[in-house]
């Protein structure tokens, strides 16, 4: 039984070095925590700090198969150990095999990468691919790109636990456990390409949703490379790029929480019941550009706050909004840091202060007859 204790124990602490979650996160069990006296400075040398982490990351990595077949030996049940690893078992010498195959490898590539002070390193090869005309190296382009990740106007993204995404000046980088992927603004072309939809409970209206940015760059021996981020991360990358993002047309997406509030709302007050009127309906005094289309209406029925001073009351103000500037509206009059209950808040009447709530908008249709 202890043997198969260990093993699942032994696979979710794997896990969770490979692809730390929250609480690894917060409590400093990671490998970039573990090596930080090593690793130095992130901020003073970006790049010197990443290839260190690269090789940190590798070197864990590569040591999780020799970890098990360790522990197993030193923690696990000795019948099974013996069954297992028993000299007579010919899975003994495989699984001793394939446990040193990974730190040899990890101890081979670090050996061939520290040649030439690093140049071939994954990460040093990328930079220099930046080099102008063979007149600098990698080690110029990795100063430019220290110079500007120490500047406060730097933008960085964590995408998750082990991915994020940086923005200077100059520069976009992807950040991932072994490499950094890097293009430079002035020759890169930004494509929205994709974009999804995950509700995060069932039995709330919480929902996520994720751009998929593919990044060419047009230098030649530079690679392209996929952001995928919270599509309410957008706009702070876009303020930050230099060139504009190419947005396809079959992709939609809220580019902040206001856009994601007034879809929803126009969603809630689609259910709601329709006002009909004979008037003849004006411009909208909002934007002025579509015609008005919703009416106040007292429709909900909060028997507890009918006469409190939270009820709400029936406006008299003929429709002269359109549902998108009344939604903007609405939220506008809620707690910025509660938008998880502004579709269950009250709002005052732009015109006459009549209090009401998202039950009280109502749709017009023009009655004919």
């Amino acid at each position: 039984m202890t043997f198969y204790v260990f093993t699942v124990f032994y696979l979710l602490i794997s896990a969770c070095f490979i692809y730390p979650p929250i609480e690894f996160v917060s409590a400093g069990i990671t490998i970039k925590d573990i090596f930080s006296s090593w690793l130095g400075n992130e901020n003073e040398f970006f790049v010197q700090y990443h290839i260190k982490r690269s090789i940190a990351t590798l070197f864990v990595h590569s040591m999780l198969p020799f970890g098990y077949t360790l522990g197993i030996v030193l923690f696990g049940n000795v019948e099974a150990a013996q069954i297992l690893l028993g000299k007579e078992n010919p899975l003994w010498p495989t699984l001793a095999a394939c446990s040193l195959i990974g730190p040899i490898y990890a101890l081979f590539k670090v050996i061939a990468w520290s040649k030439n002070n690093w140049s071939t390193h994954p990460i040093a090869e990328c930079l220099s691919v930046y080099c102008n005309n063979n007149t600098t190296n990698w080690m110029s382009v990795a100063s430019d790109i220290n110079i500007e990740y120490r500047r406060v106007d730097k933008i960085v993204i964590d995408t998750n636990s082990v991915t994020r995404i940086v923005a200077t000046d100059n520069w976009i980088i992807k950040v991932s456990p072994y490499k950094l992927q890097i293009a430079h603004q002035s020759d890169t072309a930004l494509i929205v390409n994709k974009s999804d939809t995950h509700v995060m409970s069932p039995t709330t209206r919480g929902e996520v949703q994720f751009v998929n940015i593919e990044v060419k760059p047009t230098r030649n021996g530079a690679q392209s490379f996929n952001i995928r981020l919270n599509a309410l991360d957008f706009k702070d990358l876009q303020d930050k790029i230099l060139r504009p993002i190419t947005v396809l047309d079959n992709v939609t997406f809220h580019r902040t929480v206001l856009d994601r509030f007034i879809d929803t709302f126009k969603e809630e007050v689609a259910k709601n019941p329709l006002y009909e009127t004979n008037q003849e309906l004006e411009q909208c005094i909002g934007c002025m550009q579509t015609t008005s289309n919703v009416k106040l209406n007292k429709s909900c029925n909060n028997i507890s706050e009918e006469f409190g001073p939270d009820a709400c009351v029936t406006c008299y103000c003929r429709p002269m909004w359109c549902i998108e500037c009344m939604a903007k509206w609405f939220a506008s009059r809620q707690n910025e840091n509660a938008t998880e209950t502004w579709l269950s808040s009250k709002c005052t009447c732009p015109v006459c202060r009549a209090k009401f709530c998202l039950l009280d908008v109502c749709l017009v249709k023009i009655n004919n007859s």
